[in-house]
């Protein structure tokens, strides 16, 4: 993201999760939305998925790439990684 590279963050989480804290451009999503909403999504556009601690994000990743997105990874650790290494900014929460 830091060398402007086109990524699309797509987060998994619940709503009120969501409403409590997301990564800055993020794309909300909930997991159990994702079956009938991925389509809003580019097939061929660089995609990382996230979630709290990054359980339900790989699924979303699995979920993804078996419709055949090309380019699908998630954030190991969810926002609760990334608040910790990247964005201090961002609450964390349990």
């Amino acid at each position: 993201m830091d060398k402007g590279e086109k990524i699309f963050l797509v987060d998994v989480r619940d709503p009120a999760e969501f409403a409590f804290n997301r990564i800055q451009g993020a794309i909300h999503i909930p997991l159990h939305e994702l079956g009938l909403r991925h389509k809003e999504l580019d097939p061929e556009a660089d995609i990382i998925t996230y979630c709290h601690l990054g359980v339900r994000s790989l699924k979303a990743a699995q979920i993804l790439k078996s419709l055949e997105f090309l380019s699908v990874r998630h954030l190991a650790g969810g926002i609760d990684a990334w608040s910790a290494q990247i964005d201090p900014s961002v609450p964390r929460y349990k």
